[in-house]
């Protein structure tokens, strides 16, 4: 039996005969006939049962979560090698992950800058997560490298606002555009600080459970997926006023 299917099992069990201690110590042949049985008489505990796990597994994600965003704390708000925009010294730091490649993190671009010219105080830290094909590792070795010249602002707005995918040829025209060294911005796109940002993106977004861009850490809450300008704010205004 798989793991899901044990555990509902147990719980039918139990529910049908509660001084059966636990399923584990019946054979898979006992166990079935006493589902079954169970089902034949109190049909609706099926779905009560599946409810019970449900909750239990939000639970325990949950937890997870917040292990996780305790003991990450410190790499995900004040990481010295992932861009910061907004205010360096802001109350309440803003994380985003997000790919150059992904509509909805586009889409999402003028959110994140109607929250910095509401917010003065408010602190944007950003992950680059490039998760949608080699166009999208090229565009983020790309704008990570251009901080050596002092442009990771303006090339990252210029990459988020690009009609088109991002693709080597595409993210060198932008580059251009913005008056960086390409020759120089080749040379440190291949930096160790540029994959271990990634590198660390990547561990960061698997370990909050994320699985798509652009995913969103706010104080102790997790947002995945696109969110509008007023949630955002309000997630920013409801942290500061917890802490």
């Amino acid at each position: 039996m798989n793991k899901h299917l044990k555990a509902i099992a147990a719980l039918l069990v139990l529910a049908a005969s509660p001084t059966v201690m636990h399923a584990d110590e019946l054979s898979e042949a006992r166990v079935k006939e006493l589902v079954y049985e169970a089902i034949r008489e109190n049909p609706e505990i099926v779905l009560e049962a599946v409810e019970i796990l449900r909750v239990r597994e939000a639970q325990a994600q949950a937890q997870t979560q917040a292990d996780v965003l305790s003991d990450q704390r410190q790499i995900l708000e004040a990481d010295p090698n992932a861009p910061v925009l907004g205010n360096p010294d802001g109350d309440v730091t803003v994380v985003e992950f997000f790919d150059y490649n992904c509509p909805y993190c586009r889409r999402a671009m003028p959110v994140v800058q109607e929250l910095l010219e509401f917010d003065p105080n408010a602190r944007l830290v950003y992950r680059e997560w490039p998760i949608l094909g080699d166009g999208s590792v090229f565009a983020t070795k790309a704008a990570l490298a251009s901080r050596n010249q002092g442009k990771y602002e303006e090339f990252h707005w210029a990459l988020m606002g690009m009609s088109g995918r991002a693709e080597e040829a595409s993210v060198l025209r932008i580059a251009r555009e913005v008056g960086l060294d390409i020759d120089r911005l080749r040379a440190d796109m291949e930096s160790d600080e540029v994959n271990e940002h990634i590198q660390t993106s990547m561990e960061l977004a698997q370990a909050l459970g994320f699985s798509g861009t652009p995913s969103f850490v706010v104080g102790d809450n997790l947002v995945p997926g696109l969110v509008d300008a007023a949630k955002l704010i309000g997630l920013v205004e409801g942290t500061r006023t917890s802490e």
